[in-house]
């Protein structure tokens, strides 16, 4: 995956969070508990690839900096990206 295509998923990830808050939103004003469960499953989803995804960015840019090829970077599962103590 190259950067394009980093960003790009990235974008389409952030875009569908902002749909599915609107969405939780909505759910919670008519006490619509499956979709505000569905919803908050899939938002966790989305955090967890958007993390992995940022941590190819940064491991690619890091390679880069480096002289290295960036394409050497892979995505990371998530286990050890959401493992980060920050």
């Amino acid at each position: 995956m190259d950067d394009a295509q980093v960003h790009a998923r990235i974008e389409q990830l952030e875009d569908e969070e902002r749909r599915l808050r609107a969405d939780e939103e909505g759910a919670a004003e008519h006490g619509d508990a499956r979709s505000l469960t569905a919803d908050r499953a899939r938002l966790g989803e989305i955090r967890v690839e958007l993390d992995r995804l940022w941590d190819l960015v940064r491991r690619r840019r890091a390679l880069r900096e480096a002289g290295r090829d960036p394409d050497e970077a892979q995505l990371r599962d998530a286990g050890t990206v959401e493992r980060y103590l920050g």
